[in-house]
């Protein structure tokens, strides 16, 4: 039997197997409600309501409602399904197309494929239909079972407790990531999830939402969880560069105003540069009026922080910013504006998303940061590394770097960490990681001050660290 005759003997069988499954659905509903729960539980975490989201596999379309999107297709090559989605959810697009030769002629922001790529012929294949429905900007979600599951599999399907499935493709996590890459995607991040994929009040909350995050337990979970996104795309010139905003929160910093002006770079296609005043008690505001008065032919804004604390100027700051670039210069400038440009070319070139200033790798100069202030950043790095699956080697370093538009789903968003933070470095780190974007550490030459004292309380705002990393516990990492 040649290869083309094999896939279409492949996919006619499973065809029909679906198409049975569509009619004992319910024989098997109560059986597999509580690991859809978990998958429901999960893809929502994951993707922000509101968006644009295709499934691959799509069944009666469930997964796909439960994501709540503004526009929602899903694809499926079983009619009995399709017909079942569309009576479950007439809100919701379905199509009958086979996964391999997908051409829908428009792009998404998220594309989900569940449990889709043990039960396919050719997964390079499918991946590359994917990419034909993805922006640079898409994000794809899949889960696949876990090798390690395949005899219990077996098992269950022999005892009743699982209806038996066709052969399947069981693909390891780096598998999987293999065949993304050769499909042009990048990994985001990956994770094991679902320890007891079975309803059981209290006790299956507490193994899947705890036990099945933390080594050993995570080794023997049902499923990993992959995310990935296109990879970046050399820059095709002539393009219109971008315009940037640079937010400067300032206060007590009036005898550093006028290096502000004199080294921040113009950039892209443009800088702009808000000050954010934050009720000084020198004559901040002052200064940075002067200058203005001063350098015209800047493009300038003042504003008067109305609220308290570091993380309220950046917002108010974003709030007003016009470029589609958004970057964070703190005023003491003890990490060099000379540096902002290789921030920006790290964001530009698509390699990173959200870049993130790292003071801890180059040698500081002598009185940049003391002792505890160095361990306990060095603590925290390693801490939130864990707890967002994603490494961040610096979470203070005030040098921070992202989109516009990833800075506006962020900020929509908020209410899911609430408004605890008075840095507002967390506020940004946590929305990267939650909303999957890349994120990549940029190493700084961190130097002293000179002029006035550190606005960072180290002890009480210890307590403020130990509260993010509780939070983050609570929200990110066991959610």
């Amino acid at each position: 039997m040649n290869s083309n005759a094999a896939e279409i003997e492949y996919s006619e069988a499973r065809r029909r197997y679906w198409e049975q499954f569509a009619i004992d659905l319910r024989r098997w509903e109560r059986v597999r409600g509580g690991y859809q729960q978990c998958l429901w539980r999960i893809y929502r975490f994951l993707i922000p309501p509101g968006m644009r989201v295709l499934e691959i596999g799509c069944g009666q379309g469930d997964l796909l409602a439960a994501v709540e999107p503004s526009y929602g297709v899903g694809v499926d090559f079983s009619p009995p399904m399709l017909e079942a989605a569309r009576q479950r959810h007439p809100n919701l697009r379905f199509v009958e197309q086979d996964v391999n030769r997908l051409d829908l002629r428009e792009s998404f922001d998220f594309i989900i494929c569940a449990d889709l790529v043990n039960d396919l012929w050719d997964v390079q294949q499918t991946f590359e239909a994917v990419a034909r429905h993805a922006h640079p900007g898409t994000r794809v979600i899949l889960n696949a079972y876990s090798r390690l599951w395949e005899i219990p599999r077996r098992l269950a399907e022999a005892i009743g407790l699982a209806r038996p499935q066709p052969t399947q493709n069981w693909l390891t996590a780096e598998d999987i990531a293999n065949l993304l890459y050769l499909a042009n995607f990048e990994v985001i991040r990956k994770s094991a999830e679902i320890l007891f994929p079975f309803r059981m009040p209290l006790i299956g909350e507490f193994l899947n939402r705890y036990l099945a995050r933390i080594w050993p337990f995570k080794l023997f979970d049902l499923t990993n969880v992959i995310v990935a996104r296109p990879q970046p795309m050399p820059r095709v010139e002539p393009e219109p560069e971008p315009v940037v905003t640079v937010v400067v929160a300032a206060r007590n910093e009036e005898g550093n105003v006028p290096q502000i002006f004199d080294r921040v770079p113009q950039m892209g296609g443009g800088t702009e540069l808000i000050f954010v005043e934050g009720n000084s008690r020198d004559d901040t505001f002052g200064a940075i009026e002067r200058e203005m008065k001063l350098r015209r032919n800047l493009n300038v804004k003042l504003f008067k922080q109305p609220g308290k604390g570091k993380g309220d100027a950046v917002r108010t700051g974003f709030a007003n910013a016009t470029g589609e670039v958004l970057m964070i210069l703190d005023a003491d400038l003890t990490v060099p504006p000379e540096d902002l440009p290789r921030f920006y070319e790290a964001w530009r070139s698509g390699k990173a998303e959200f870049v993130n200033g790292v003071r801890l790798i180059y040698p500081m100069q002598e009185r940049a940061m003391r002792f505890f202030n160095i361990v306990g950043n060095k603590f925290f790095s390693l801490a939130f590394t864990w707890l967002l699956s994603q490494p961040i080697k610096d979470t203070l370093c005030g040098t921070k770097v992202l989109s516009k538009r990833n800075y506006e789903t962020i900020a929509a968003n908020r209410a899911y960490f609430g408004q605890i933070d008075p840095f507002g470095d967390f506020d940004l780190i946590f929305g990267a990681a939650k909303y999957n974007l890349k994120i990549v550490d940029l190493p700084v030459r961190y130097g002293e001050r000179t002029y006035g004292e550190t606005n960072i309380q180290r002890w009480s705002h210890g307590w403020l660290l130990l509260r993010m990393v509780v939070l983050a516990m609570r929200r990110i990492k066991f959610f």
